[in-house]
């Protein structure tokens, strides 16, 4: 019998497509320097009663002078030897009786906003926190992202044109096991869509941003056009990712049926560490929803602008966390457009014009956790087990409906920021 699997839900409602002088962007106000601290100078404070002249003569004899001084807390700023390293001096300070402390002269950069002109309309990042976890990860290529999909517009190649938001996104090799070549291009257009969430180019002064934009992306065919997918196509995908280096798969679709051969495969990829993110589903209903539903894969419902969970929205004792799957029929933040998920993506037809789309469903929801979740590794300096990805979202999440876990949102909205935990680590049956 062939078994197949529909996406959780397609749907590409509105296109943004405003004239260029509808909008104002102002100066980048992004830092690209990665310096903590300034090359050259420490800080230093000497002792109440060590007079000026004793500080002067203590100076000069380690080969230091002053920058500037701040009389108000009595710190001197101070230029090092040549031949001297701060931490050298930090601790030649601080070794001194005459001496209080003595630290680097740290550098503070402007919180990152990105200069993607159409970022103001992505409500579902600020949602989760995004412009403050942007401040400690945007992630690293190696941590590799699995699209298991219908493709992404990844490369122009034949009929397929790479969309340009998203030029600047690092990807390793795919495959496509609907064709059965190693071009995973996308025919359907839900897959460009998912991946603009996990890793779109971002502060490329161009469309939207992405989750965790300077992580790879290995797209992975698995649906057809119409977004249909065998299971055995899936657990390829599946076993594909996991031996190809991805450290987390994201998988926006689902089906009904349980299957042993998919369980199989999760458990394999889980076995070499990979975090498996899936949809929980579009019924509306507590109904299971697979490969969601295995114990090994995070579980992602969806929820508005509002933080409500969404008519849509699968739920039941298989949720493990909720994430922006927007809402195609309000405008709960007023800004004019309706509240999906907005990323660029084709038509799914014409594969080489682009426009910006708002979708909404679980699809939706599910790579923002994806997203997160390469954000955890990278800051992890690239290994973290799935058990500890899990934890790590699960007790940070801004808990929403009744307290602790409950079946619609699990335990709570995913918050790519947060560094708390609430509750013990969760396992679910």
């Amino acid at each position: 019998m062939r078994v197949t699997v529909t996406l959780v839900l397609l749907l590409a409602l509105f296109s943004l497509a405003p004239a260029a002088e509808d909008f104002h962007i102002g100066k980048l106000c992004v830092s690209s320097s990665t310096d903590t601290y300034a090359p050259g100078e420490v800080i230093v404070k000497f002792k109440d009663g060590v007079s000026k002249q004793q500080a002067s003569t203590a100076l000069a004899d380690l080969g230091t002078s002053v920058i500037s001084t701040n009389a108000q807390i009595g710190i001197q700023v101070l230029n090092i030897p040549a031949g001297k390293t701060v931490e050298e001096m930090v601790a030649t300070f601080s070794a001194r009786a005459d001496v209080e402390y003595a630290e680097p002269n740290y550098i503070a950069h402007e919180f990152m906003t990105p200069n993607d002109p159409y970022y103001v309309y992505q409500w579902h990042l600020p949602l989760i926190n995004m412009p403050a976890a942007w401040d400690q990860s945007t992630g690293i290529p190696g941590v590799v992202v699995a699209v298991i999909d219908c493709g992404v517009a990844y490369e122009t190649y034949g009929a397929f044109t790479q969309a340009p938001d998203l030029a600047g996104t690092h990807f390793v090799a795919g495959y496509d096991y609907v064709n059965n070549d190693s071009h995973p291009d996308d025919d359907c257009a839900h897959g460009t869509h998912v991946t603009g969430t996990i890793a779109q180019t971002t502060n490329n002064s161009l469309g939207v941003a992405g989750v965790a934009f300077n992580c790879s992306i290995m797209p992975i065919k698995v649906l057809d056009a119409s977004g249909n997918g065998t299971y055995a196509n899936i657990v390829s995908g599946i076993t594909f990712a996991a031996d190809n280096g991805a450290k987390v798969i994201n998988m926006s679709f689902g089906g009904a049926s349980g299957s042993t051969a998919l369980q199989n495969a999760v458990i394999y990829a889980y076995n070499k560490g990979v975090t498996i993110v899936c949809a929980a589903g579009n019924a509306g209903t507590s109904a299971a929803q697979y490969p969601a539903a295995y114990t090994q894969c995070i579980s992602v419902s969806a929820v508005r602008y509002d933080k409500t969970y969404t008519d849509y929205t699968s739920y039941g004792s298989t949720i493990d966390i909720c994430a922006p799957g927007g809402d195609v029929n309000v405008d709960q933040n007023g800004d004019g457009y309706v509240d999906g998920v907005l990323q660029q993506t084709h038509d799914g037809t014409n594969y080489g014009t682009f426009g910006y789309y708002f979708y909404s469903g679980t699809s939706m929801a599910c790579p923002h956790v994806a997203g997160v979740a390469a954000l955890l590794i990278s800051k992890n300096g690239g290994t973290m087990t799935p058990a500890a990805v899990r934890a790590a979202l699960q007790n940070t999440a801004t808990d929403l409906g009744a307290t602790g876990w409950d079946q619609y949102y699990g335990y709570g909205l995913v918050n790519a920021s947060a560094r708390w935990h609430r509750f013990p680590p969760p396992i679910r049956q």
